[in-house]
């Protein structure tokens, strides 16, 4: 299955990834996100030749929207940056794809000194953030850093305090029909095991695995139903004690499932989570609810979501980074899925989207 990067140099410019698109057309007055460019910056640094410089590109767009405090304005709009849409979950992602950069071996000094510096400054606002999603992104790039050696002031005890928050949240919502972490599942839901996975690989603590293998159990199980991946849709998402609405089905929640499973395969070498990362990555080449591709091989887009008339024409920045993230994960892990498990320095870590 052949993929394009043509679709992300169309839609990057001089400031950044741009967020949406009218079909493969990208729309410059929707402007740029934090959560788009620290998404294409796990792209950028995978490639296996970043001729343009896009990850210079993301990391300055990202750095550019940090505030003083170590927080981010998540939207810019022309020369404006535009807090209607500042979340936790920008911080977390942010810091995440920074945590990546700094640790890769292919990235140049000066790059590396800047996401430093922008991870210095924020390491102050994800130790005090309440999102779940927000808290399991930053702490998959803590455990990347100390994976690799980096000595921030207490980084494995916030680490700990993350991983201890996300497990009090599963016990007080786990039931013994609905094991997981809050009343409701809704995007990017596969983060908060993919998290804990990470975070049993440098603690060896069960309990942690044990939450992290139930809860994906639970979602995969619930959404692997048909025999194929059918994402919890975002028309009203899936309450407790309710139904899991079955649109729109967005690429973004693929990819956190397919990411989160091959993270439950590096930490634990069970085959069943490549079984399942491999259905789950499927699900963009046409195993889905409507029997249709999401990559667009004439754009080298991914369309944004399944609705029930079909596809979704627009095929923005958020759709297409993920997919080709997975896309590189998955190759990555296919191609050395005996080292992955054995033979590896140190572990091998998965980003989440």
């Amino acid at each position: 299955m052949g993929v394009s990067y043509r679709h992300l140099r169309r839609m990057t410019d001089k400031t950044g990834i741009i967020q949406f698109s009218r079909h493969d057309e990208p729309l410059k007055e929707s402007g740029y996100t934090v959560d788009d460019n620290a998404r294409a910056l796990l792209v950028a640094i995978n490639m296996e030749d970043d001729d343009a410089g896009f990850a210079k590109t993301y990391l300055d767009f990202i750095k550019s929207a940090q505030r003083p405090d170590g927080s981010f304005i998540n939207l810019k709009v022309a020369d404006t940056f535009l807090p209607t849409i500042d979340s936790e979950d920008s911080i977390g992602r942010a810091f995440l794809a920074c945590c990546y950069v700094l640790c890769s071996d292919d990235t140049h000094d000066s790059i590396k000194k800047q996401s430093k510096d922008i991870i210095s400054r924020a390491l102050p606002v994800i130790s005090r953030m309440k999102s779940l999603r927000a808290v399991a992104y930053s702490l998959i790039g803590l455990i990347y850093l100390i994976t690799n050696g980096y000595s921030y002031d207490n980084l494995y005890k916030v680490a700990g305090d993350m991983a201890s928050y996300l497990k009090k949240n599963y016990a007080d919502n786990r039931t013994d029909t609905w094991k997981w972490f809050e009343e409701w599942l809704t995007y990017c839901n596969a983060v908060l095991p993919h998290s804990l996975f990470s975070y049993y690989k440098i603690s060896s603590d069960r309990n942690s695995l044990n939450v992290a293998e139930e809860s994906l159990g639970f979602l995969t199980d619930s959404l692997f139903k048909n025999g194929y991946l059918s994402i919890v849709g975002n028309r009203g998402w899936w309450q407790r004690n309710g139904v899991i609405p079955p649109f729109d089905q967005q690429p973004v929640d693929a990819a956190s499932i397919t990411l989160a499973c091959l993270e439950g395969y590096t930490a634990t070498g069970k085959r069943e989570y490549l079984s399942k990362a491999i259905l789950s990555y499927e699900w963009y080449w046409g195993k889905n609810i409507n029997r249709l591709n999401l990559y667009n091989e004439n754009s080298g887009g991914c369309h944004d979501a399944l609705v029930p008339e079909g596809l979704n024409p627009n095929q923005g920045a958020e759709a297409l980074v993920s997919f080709l993230l997975t896309y590189q994960m998955m190759n990555a892990i296919l191609k050395e899925r005996e080292e992955v498990i054995h033979g590896k320095d140190k572990p091998y870590y998965i980003p989440a989207v």
